[in-house]
């Protein structure tokens, strides 16, 4: 839920206007709001490049990823590894422009890490994959952009935990 969404609802809750306070917070949500386009912007725009080079290095951390009989052996698993990848990235999108977890709690996080252990999928990996495209993002913003992502970023591999 949304600064503001999240400022309005308690509000009406307690019948009163918006507090000075919670004014300001949803006054700095709306200045910032063109950063964190411009953030999700570049992180779709580069998602094809974000992904492979998170895929490589989670395939470099974790060669058993990969091997015969793991859950990312083969061609196929593979691509099913990244798409994953690239899923965890459109999920931070969703946070950053929204200035919330609450996308990525509510569409993404719930009920994977079970998904994942039917699978016997390590959850580890997934996490070391998440922190990969991290990192490569981070390389492609400015350090306030980099942190203001990281954090949804470390959100979901908390999440994942």
């Amino acid at each position: 839920m949304s600064i503001v969404t999240k400022s309005i609802v308690n509000a009406d809750a307690e019948a009163r206007y918006l507090s000075p306070g919670e004014l300001d917070r949803i006054k700095s949500f709306v200045t910032g709001g063109e950063r964190r386009l411009r953030i999700a912007q570049i992180l779709t725009e580069n998602r094809e490049r974000i992904v492979k080079q998170a895929g490589d290095q989670l395939f470099q951390k974790r060669p058993d990823v990969v091997s015969p009989g793991g859950n990312a052996y083969g061609q196929e698993m593979t691509a099913t590894c990244l798409r994953d990848l690239d899923y965890y990235l459109r999920l931070v999108t969703y946070g950053v422009v929204s200035g919330d977890v609450t996308p990525i709690e509510e569409i993404g996080v719930v009920g994977v890490r079970e998904m994942y252990k039917s699978l016997g999928t390590p959850i580890e990996a997934v996490s070391a994959g998440v922190n990969g495209l991290k990192n490569v993002a981070a390389s492609l913003l400015s350090s306030e952009d980099a942190s203001e992502a990281g954090a949804y970023f470390d959100y979901l591999v908390g999440a994942l935990a």
